[in-house]
C-alpha cells in the first residue's frame, strides 16, 4: 500500500526526501531555484489560495514572491477527494438560525461565485484537470435524515433559489449501490476535479504571470523591518511591503495569531485498486461525487480510472505513517459497510492531510497585525482558497473590496495556542451526537 496520496501518480513527479528521511512522491511545476531578497507581496503557502493570489497580483503588476515549506501543493491541495461542493461547510438551515435569510443569502451567493471563479480560472489558463459537473449526492445515515433533507430542499428552494432533488431509499440503486443509506439527496451543480492537476496548472499559471515560487523555503519568521517586513526562510530573508499567510492547516509558529485562530484537523483517504466498468458502473452509476449525513461523514467517489476514493475523519491525530495505518484500516470497514460488494478488493494507497476549521465553521480572509491572511475552508477549499485568494490579492493591490468573509476582527479560540488538545473530546461529542441523532 502507498502512503501517498492517489493523486500524485497522476501528474509529473520526482522523488522528495523530506525532513524525516522518507521518501515520498511529489509534483513537478516552474519554480524558482534561488530565493529573492526583495518583493512587493510575499505569500506563504504555495497552495490553492498563495498560488490564486499569487497568479492576480502578478497580472495586476506586482513582484510576488510565494514561499512553499515542501513543495507547491504538498498540502491539502493535492490530498483532497477532489470535490467541488455547493454551498459552504454549514448547511443552509444553519446558515439562516445563524445569520438570519438575508446574511445567509448573501454567504451561500459567495460559495456560488466561488465556483464560478474556479470555472473561469481553469477554462482561462486551459488547466487538464479532469474537471466534470456530474453532480453530487447527500446520503442520509438514518430515516430521520431524510427527512430534514425534505425541509433542506424546501429552504435551498425558497431562500436560495437553488433547486435540488430527493430520490426516496426503494430508488436509490438509481444513484448509488448500497442499501446503507435511506435516500439521497442530489444537487446536480457540483464538480470534480483532479486536485493535484489543479494545483500543478495554477502554479504554472501564477509562474506565467510573473510570480516566482520557491520551493523547500519554510517560512520560520516575520518581524516588522520600518514600514516593510523581513521573513525569515530556511533559504534566507526576503523584504516584503506586504505578505499574505496562505497556509491554512499548515499554520506555524511564524504566524502565531493564525494559529490561535485555525484548528488544523486530520482528513484521511484510501484508494482502491482498479475496479471493472461492472462494478463502478453499479457503485455510483452517474458518476457523482458522494458525502452521507453523519458528523464523521464519509465521502467517496469515483476516479477517471476507476478506483473508489474513499475518505473520513478516521483518525484526529496529525497524519504520520502510524495514524494514516490506523484511519486506512478505519475506513476500509467503512468502505464494506456502504459496499460489502467490495469485500475482495485491494487497497492501493491510503493518505492523509490538514485541513482548517475556524471556531464558527465559516472562511476568513482579511488582515491580523498588519499580515494579511485567508483559510478556514473546514474541507470546502477548493473554490473558496481559489477564490478568496483572489479576492484579498484585489484588496492588497489596492482596490476596495467589500466583501461577506473579509474579517479583520476575527476573534482568537480562547485558550488555545495552535495545539488542538481538545479535539478528542470533540470527537467524541459529535460521536455521540451521531448515534443519537
Amino acid at each position: 500500500m502507498k502512503e501517498y496520496p492517489y493523486w500524485w501518480d497522476t501528474v509529473e513527479q520526482s522523488a522528495f526526501d523530506n525532513a524525516q528521511g522518507d521518501t515520498e512522491r511529489v509534483e513537478v511545476s516552474a519554480v524558482e531555484s534561488h530565493l529573492p531578497e526583495k518583493a512587493d507581496v510575499l505569500v506563504v503557502g504555495g497552495g490553492y489560495t498563495g498560488l490564486a493570489a499569487a497568479r492576480q497580483l502578478a497580472r495586476a503588476g506586482a513582484m510576488v514572491v510565494v514561499v512553499e515549506r515542501e513543495r507547491v501543493g504538498w498540502g491539502a491541495s493535492s490530498r483532497n477527494g477532489g470535490q467541488v461542493l455547493t454551498g459552504l461547510k454549514l448547511d443552509a438551515a444553519a446558515l439562516v438560525a445563524r445569520y438570519g435569510e438575508a446574511r445567509a443569502r448573501d454567504l451561500y451567493a459567495v460559495a456560488t461565485s466561488a465556483m464560478d471563479d474556479l470555472d473561469a480560472v481553469i477554462a482561462s489558463e486551459a488547466i487538464d484537470c479532469e474537471r466534470t459537473q456530474a453532480g453530487h449526492l447527500q446520503a442520509a445515515w438514518k430515516p430521520s435524515h431524510f427527512d430534514a433533507f425534505v425541509e433542506e430542499q424546501a429552504l435551498l428552494a425558497r431562500v436560495f433559489n437553488h433547486r435540488v432533488h430527493l430520490v426516496p431509499r426503494d430508488q436509490q440503486r438509481t444513484e448509488i449501490g448500497s442499501d446503507r443509506y435511506h435516500g439521497v439527496l442530489v444537487d446536480e451543480a457540483s464538480r470534480a476535479l483532479n486536485p493535484a492537476r489543479y494545483v500543478r496548472g495554477l502554479a504554472d499559471a501564477a509562474t506565467r504571470a510573473g510570480a516566482a515560487i520557491v520551493e523547500g523555503a519554510r517560512a520560520a519568521r516575520i518581524d516588522r523591518a520600518g514600514t516593510r517586513w523581513r521573513v525569515s526562510t530556511s533559504l534566507g530573508d526576503v523584504d516584503a511591503a506586504d505578505v499574505l499567510l496562505a497556509t491554512n492547516g499548515y499554520t506555524n509558529g511564524a504566524a502565531p495569531a493564525l494559529q490561535r485562530r485555525f484548528v488544523p484537523v486530520g482528513s484521511y483517504i484510501i484508494a482502491t485498486e482498479p475496479l471493472d466498468a461492472d462494478q463502478t458502473d453499479q457503485l455510483i452509476p452517474r458518476r457523482r461525487v458522494v458525502f452521507d449525513s453523519k458528523n464523521f461523514l464519509y465521502y467517496f467517489r469515483l476516479t477517471t480510472d476507476r478506483r473508489l476514493l474513499f475518505g473520513g475523519r478516521a483518525e484526529f491525530g496529525t497524519p504520520d505513517p502510524t495514524t494514516t495505518c490506523r484511519a486506512a484500516a478505519i475506513l476500509r470497514d467503512g468502505m464494506l459497510a456502504v459496499f460489502p460488494q467490495l469485500a475482495g478488493v485491494g487497497i492501493e494507497y491510503a493518505w492523509g492531510g490538514n485541513i482548517a476549521f475556524t471556531r464558527d465553521q465559516m472562511p476568513r480572509a482579511g488582515r491580523l497585525d498588519g499580515l494579511y491572511y485567508a483559510g478556514g475552508y473546514a474541507g470546502h477549499g477548493i473554490a473558496m482558497a481559489t477564490h478568496l485568494g483572489g479576492q484579498i490579492a484585489r484588496r492588497i493591490a489596492g482596490e476596495q473590496v467589500a466583501h461577506p468573509l473579509f474579517d479583520d476582527d476575527f476573534p482568537a479560540i480562547p485558550t488555545y495556542s495552535g495545539t488542538p488538545w481538545f479535539l478528542p473530546l470533540v470527537g467524541a461529542y459529535y460521536q455521540v451526537k451521531d448515534w443519537l441523532q
